[in-house]
């Protein structure tokens, strides 16, 4: 089926969700998240599938194994598209509406090990700077977990300590919950985001 966008009852189900995240709340509104959410999920990554990949649409259950906060079910919908390791394309549903975005999480030692290498070598790191720049000037936020000092072996007043400091590195916009993103334009919305945040995921894909 075709994406025909997220119905009101998506984010309701979510606001709700916050509100009471039990297993006796879920088994009794399973067939919302089914209908509502699922599906539509399912339905906005087949359609972007031809020209960035196939996604992979996150379970909704947290695992709480070493977690302090217990509760069992994720407040949002996600959908990831990996094209590298850890690195790749995101678009999620949650309360508050849809929110787009791209970088790479959680790296390991030695993907850390080049992203780093990267980011200090002159030419691909300034090509960082341009690519960010330019992101951030079309309006999507830079974040990503980032060490309190200079990671080890790199000096801290290197020109660009700040990304070397990553520990993960993305960027994305959160459309919000405008009706929108109960149509189907809201395919084209995600498909412009991704298109934009294309030139960061390459970069990282190489390095």
């Amino acid at each position: 089926m075709s994406f025909t966008g997220f119905p009101v009852a998506a984010l309701d189900f979510y606001d709700d969700l916050e509100m009471d995240n039990t297993k006796s709340f879920w088994e009794a509104h399973k067939t919302v998240w089914t209908e509502s959410v699922k599906a539509p999920m399912t339905a906005l990554v087949t359609d972007l599938e031809a020209e960035f990949g196939s996604a992979k649409v996150f379970r909704p259950y947290r695992d709480v194994r070493f977690a302090k906060d217990k509760t069992p079910y994720k407040t949002h919908q996600g959908a990831f598209v990996g094209v590298a390791p850890r690195t790749g394309w995101y678009v999620e549903v949650s309360a508050r509406g849809v929110r787009t975005g791209a970088g790479f999480y959680d790296a390991d030692g030695e993907q850390l090990a080049a992203f780093r290498t990267a980011v200090a070598e002159e030419r691909r790191g300034t090509e960082l700077e341009r690519v960010l720049a330019a992101i951030e000037a079309e309006g999507f936020e830079v974040s990503g977990e980032q060490l309190k000092t200079a990671p080890r072996g790199y000096d801290r007043e290197h020109p660009r300590i700040g990304l070397l400091r990553h520990k993960q590195l993305f960027a994305g916009r959160t459309i919000g919950f405008e009706p929108v993103v109960h149509t189907p334009e809201l395919l084209d919305l995600v498909r412009d985001d991704w298109r934009a945040l294309r030139p960061l995921v390459e970069w990282l894909a190489r390095a």
